[in-house]
């Protein structure tokens, strides 16, 4: 493609070079430059990608583009943007032709319940004989292709990439979690969203928003990328959620369980082998059975039925998608055994989602809750304590481990965390810093009836310890334990 044509539609660009360069392909790092590639040298939190502009010479880039003029001498075509990710995101989308232009596109965004919702909505999708493709936290994937997810919502020119790649094995319907830093960072700009959703707002990423207000702010730029085509799906219960219907233009679609939503469920069951649930919608009313557990899941299932009614999706696909997902990687995720033990890995790392799976927990009615978690280092600290108060008035039995530490030091954490279960009073509790050994520990305290939780990682398959990546996913350190205390 032609320089010329990459930069179609693309504001605040001063141009410094040729025109008519031919360009083979986009990048932001510059390792990944071949020859032929525009290299965008961004600004990042630690780096700024104009000190890896001779790296990318070398690896042949032709076209470089920057928020800073262009240097001294330096003889490639440069491109000054006004702001170098919103160019670098409407020139992937003209470089791979607009591919979201050409299939239905949902965005789905949240603290809460993103993934699950994509996974209930590609199974609907599924059984309407569409060919639907999901890009969000556990796994890029379509009908050919499966690639574990390194970040929930990838940089522009890999999205856009993604999107060419799925259209071209004739994907129909494209699932995005989007994420807020994807949302403040504009790898979503230039993707033509047709549905986006909101789940709920909880405190989550505060380090990098520093309010929830700034955080809100950030998850409302979906409703506004290309507002003369989306269509607005809201959680009509979260707090956060009424507020975003009050800031946009009419013709927003509510769900939840308080009266006046446009899908709202009543009559609802929360059972041991999944959720009873009645919707009543627009067209009619519904009844719907899913295998997944708890009130979260409750939102989950409303949700994905209010945009499937949006896409035209027929009822008793609708039934039949919601029934047939039996449960998620890291999601609440049971893991069998013939101890008489029920054993769940769950991704809830701040002190809500741990709140919620809590109390999904005690409406089942466990023998005990022994509950395994810690907190991600590096990340919002003021959490912790919250999440040990949690835990503290929730579990029967806590063990505090390391989640991924990065470069703190793991027991600096775990007495933040601490701190909150100390409020609390109890003394239910023990520290175990390894977390196979916590894993271990838990499963040695466990009886027949009890319920042993463990939290924050869920379908992740590392652990980050200093500038270290561990294999180690938690789902599979618990099957191995079981394995032998099975055989004993």
């Amino acid at each position: 493609m032609k320089l010329k044509d990459l930069l179609e539609g693309v504001p605040g660009v001063l141009f410094n070079g040729n025109e008519e360069e031919e360009i083979q392909g986009i990048a932001y790092s510059s390792k990944d430059v071949q020859p032929g590639f525009l290299f965008a040298a961004l600004k990042g939190e630690k780096k700024d990608g104009v000190e890896f502009i001779e790296e990318a010479v070398l690896n042949g880039a032709v076209v470089f583009l920057s928020e800073k003029p262009k240097p001294t001498n330096f003889e490639k075509t440069w491109l000054q943007a006004s702001d170098a990710r919103e160019a670098l995101a409407l020139c992937s989308a003209n470089f791979y032709s607009h591919p979201s232009q050409k299939m239905k596109v949902v965005g789905v965004t949240g603290t809460k319940g993103k993934t699950t919702i994509t996974y209930l909505l590609e199974e609907i999708l599924k059984e309407s004989h569409f060919l639907p493709a999901v890009i969000g936290t556990i796994s890029y994937r379509s009908p050919s292709i499966k690639i574990s997810a390194e970040r929930t919502t990838p940089e522009a020119p890999y999205l856009q990439r993604m999107l060419a790649e799925m259209l071209a094995q004739g994907v129909t319907h494209c699932l995005i979690e989007v994420s807020s830093h994807a949302l403040e960072l504009k790898r979503v700009l230039g993707i033509g969203f047709d549905i986006a959703l909101f789940s709920n707002l909880s405190g989550e990423h505060l380090d990098y928003h520093h309010t929830m207000q700034k955080y809100f702010e950030a998850k409302k730029k979906l409703f506004f990328l290309n507002h003369k085509k989306i269509t607005a799906v809201i959680n009509s219960d979260d707090p956060w959620g009424k507020k975003l219907i009050s800031e946009l233009p009419s013709g927003v679609v509510t769900y939840g369980l308080e009266p006046g939503a446009h899908v709202m469920g009543k009559n609802f069951k929360l059972l041991e082998r999944g959720i009873e649930l009645s919707v009543k919608h627009p067209a009619g009313e519904l009844l719907v059975f899913s295998p997944l557990l708890g009130k979260p899941n409750l939102y989950n299932i409303l949700a994905s039925i209010a945009v499937a009614l949006k896409l035209n999706i027929a009822v008793s696909a609708i039934k039949e998608g919601i029934a047939s997902l039996q449960q998620i990687p890291g999601r609440f995720e049971n893991i069998k055994n013939s101890l008489g033990l029920h054993i769940f890995v769950d991704y809830a790392h701040t002190d809500d989602a741990l709140k919620n799976l809590l109390e999904t927990v005690h409406g089942l009615n466990p023998r005990r809750i022994i509950l395994v978690f810690g907190a991600g280092g590096d990340r919002d600290k003021a959490k912790r304590p919250r999440m040990g108060e949690v835990a503290g008035n929730l579990s029967d039995w806590t063990i505090l481990t390391s989640d991924n530490p990065r470069s703190e030091d793991p027991m600096a954490i775990i007495s933040d965390i601490e701190k909150g279960i100390k409020k609390t009073g109890t003394k239910n509790y023990e520290i175990l810093p390894d977390r196979k050994e916590a894993i271990e520990r838990a499963l040695s305290l466990g009886e027949k009836g009890d319920y042993i939780l463990v939290a924050g990682k869920g379908h992740e398959d590392y652990q980050i310890i200093k500038d270290k990546v561990i294999p180690f996913k938690d789902a599979d350190v618990i099957r191995s334990i079981l394995e032998i205390k099975e055989s004993a």
